[in-house]
């Protein structure tokens, strides 16, 4: 077990063992085309929107008592549910041919993902807190999501080839790749921090109570809403609305619409490959540039590309790809800096919670997008979100600081 090694080390084989479960997250075989796939159904942009928020109210319904029951049945176990959620529920949506369908469906994978979501984290954090490590959390993360992008790289290209040919193919395939995490999960063991916490202690009521502990503690209540409420919102938006404005971009610029379909698989993979880059340094990111140079900047830096990318629509295709690029690294440090301020019991509960409050407020957000889309055009929809973005963290600047200069002394120096 990583508890056996000397102090102050990385557990090098479980940490190896945690990049290769990364590695089968298989997201990027279906990324490029799922939008397009739902549009294919005749779904209008109004729906899909209805179908996000579908899977965003299964968020805020099912992340604490997921989180709660992974803290109570173990990290590992918790994610292996998960997994097995999400794989058939890939197979689900490749076989789907109708909004109701595909509404049910949606349920069931936001259920799998509220199962992985707060316990992955933790279980990794604990992890590294077994050998006095937890301040190289950002540092393994984030190389974890390099691996897991840098395998979209490859995943996002085959699934756009698959997806010119069915666009049901890719949910196929990635269903398959998901289930790979199975016996990588069942070769991992729980971490010795997690082991030696009394869990009899830790009731939904006190759960609860953890939650309402953190969101309410003065230095993490205003980047709740900074970062989970704003930015992870918007970002959300601009994931939902790649495809449509790439599809709309490229055919303008002369490009046959047969070829949209690989071409994204191309686009996608030059995501993953930006992602990795900058996912791969977020330990770095994190002790040079400092999480909060990086949570001030990168909000108004992408409010002012959004409404930019509305007045000059080719600026859409480097701007959706950086935002796109930073957004799974800027998660990673947004989870560093959660988990630096929470214990180890209730830490997936906590997680879980963040996703939540995620989840809770993208609804209006998603509605309001998918209207104004159908009305006009995603452009429009992403520049109004710019805008609010922009003004909203500028109003939570006045309220409070949202990133605090002080540090828990398992932070490393920024």
């Amino acid at each position: 077990m990583a508890g056996h090694e000397p102090p102050g080390r990385l557990p090098g084989s479980t940490v190896l063992k945690y990049y290769l479960y990364k590695a089968t997250k298989a997201v990027e075989f279906y990324r490029p085309v799922m939008y397009l796939f739902f549009l294919a159904q005749g779904l209008s942009f109004t729906q899909i929107a209805l179908l996000e928020a579908a899977y965003n109210v299964t968020t805020v319904l099912g992340e604490v008592p997921t989180g709660y029951v992974g803290d109570r049945i173990g990290r590992r176990n918790s994610l292996l549910v998960g997994t097995g959620l999400i794989a058939v529920t890939l197979v689900g949506i490749g076989f789907s041919g109708s909004f109701l369908a595909l509404v049910g469906l949606y349920v069931c994978w936001s259920m799998g993902y509220n199962f992985r979501s707060g316990s992955e984290d933790a279980w990794l954090y604990d992890t590294l807190t077994d050998d006095l490590s937890a301040d190289q959390f950002s540092r393994v993360r984030g190389r974890g999501e390099s691996v897991s992008l840098l395998t979209g790289v490859v995943a996002a290209v085959i699934g756009g080839y698959l997806g010119s040919v069915d666009l049901a193919y890719p949910f196929f395939v990635a269903a398959g790749v998901t289930a790979l995490g199975f016996p990588v999960l069942l070769s991992l063991s729980e971490s010795d921090t997690y082991e030696q916490t009394v869990r009899d202690d830790l009731s939904l009521r006190r759960s609860l109570g953890i939650v309402h502990e953190t969101v309410t503690n003065r230095r993490i209540r205003a980047f709740v809403v900074y970062y989970y409420v704003l930015f992870a919102a918007v970002l959300y938006l601009v994931f939902m609305f790649v495809q449509p404005i790439f599809e709309s971009v490229v055919v303008d610029t002369g490009v046959a619409p047969s070829r949209v379909e690989s071409l994204l698989g191309w686009y996608y993979a030059a995501i993953s490959l930006v992602g990795a880059g900058v996912s791969y340094y977020a330990g770095t990111i994190k002790e040079r540039v400092g999480l909060r140079t990086w949570f001030f900047v990168l909000p108004f830096a992408v409010g002012a590309a959004l409404v930019g990318m509305y007045v000059v629509p080719l600026l859409a295709l480097p701007v959706l790809l950086l935002a796109r690029g930073v957004a799974d690294t800027t998660r990673a440090l947004a989870s560093q800096y959660v988990n630096d301020r929470t214990e180890s019991l209730g830490r997936a509960t906590v997680l879980s919670a963040m996703a939540m409050v995620s989840g809770l407020t993208v609804i209006p957000f998603q509605l309001a997008s998918g209207a104004v889309s159908d009305f006009s055009s995603p452009l429009l929809a992403l520049a109004i979100a710019g805008l609010v973005l922009i003004a909203g963290s500028l109003a939570v600047l006045v309220w409070e600081v949202p990133v605090a200069a002080e540090r828990p002394s398992t932070e490393l120096g920024e």
